[in-house]
């Protein structure tokens, strides 16, 4: 049996129209699926209005325990509800979830080494419970992850969510054809960031070195990618990186994005 297994992140939920667009077209995939999402600006916006300053460092949100309230009422709450609803209504049987519900994501919390990144988790190879996760998805349920995961022993914990979306591809992938996708504001991988049909239809390990080197992929697409082929490497079907609104390609069996490979 197929699973997708789908991220979006802010600059996708920040778009009420392209985000029902994407919703509508995730709803329409065959097999299994699972969507996972990030926050986008709404929760920096009500830290701001409530006076909790927001901190980020490479891209990474810290996370004090006046920042996980925040996250909290945002990710598991707001954003994740509205998309549950939003599904609901093109009649996509819809469950939101943290990785504290059901023990489906437990992880660690990050140690304190240079930077305190606060209540921040950590995944490894033993994070997922797909047993569970199967038990959902074969009674019909499409899974609807915020980035929130848990330590079992009471503490919500902020979590990546593209690392959230490789762990359960990889985890899942035993089980299933699994196919990962992240999805964001770009056609996939460009080779001009401001040129839209500068697209990387492929790329292998050798060539992702090759790009990095000319900083051609550089910031936030580098833990992205790092994930991505790590979930190769372990068993994940496919690993495609598009534009959200184009998700419907998929099901029209069209190119879309860009794919990563073990090899071209």
């Amino acid at each position: 049996m197929n699973l997708h297994i789908i991220k979006i992140g802010g600059n996708v939920i920040d778009n009420s129209e392209n985000l029902h667009r994407f919703l509508k077209d995730f709803a329409a995939l065959d097999g299994y699926k699972i969507l996972v999402h990030g926050g986008g600006k709404v929760a920096t916006q009500l830290a701001t209005t409530l006076g909790i300053e927001s901190k980020l460092v490479d891209g990474r949100r810290i996370t004090d325990i006046e920042t996980l309230r925040v996250v909290t009422m945002v990710y598991a709450g707001l954003i994740n509800k509205n998309i549950v609803a939003a599904l609901q209504a093109v009649n996509c049987n819809a469950i939101g979830l943290t990785g504290a519900d059901g023990n489906f994501i437990l992880a660690k919390k990050r140690p304190v080494k240079t930077i305190d990144y606060g209540f921040v988790g950590d995944i490894d190879d033993n994070s997922i419970n797909p047993g569970n996760l199967k038990n959902l998805l074969d009674a019909g349920f499409v899974p609807v992850f915020s980035a929130l995961t848990h330590d079992g022993a009471g503490q919500l914990l902020n979590t990546n969510a593209d690392t959230i979306a490789s762990a359960l591809a990889v985890a899942l992938a035993k089980t299933y054809q699994t196919t990962l996708i992240y999805c964001f504001e770009k056609k996939g991988v460009l080779q001009d960031i401001d040129d839209e049909d500068s697209l990387i239809r492929e790329i292998d390990p050798e060539r992702y070195e090759e790009l990095k080197e000319k900083q051609i992929i550089n910031g936030g697409m580098l833990p992205k990618l790092d994930n991505a082929f790590t979930a190769i490497a372990c068993g994940v079907k496919a690993v495609i990186i598009g534009k959200a609104d184009e998700l419907g390609l998929l099901k029209q069996n069209h190119s879309f994005g860009t794919r990563l490979s073990t090899r071209i």
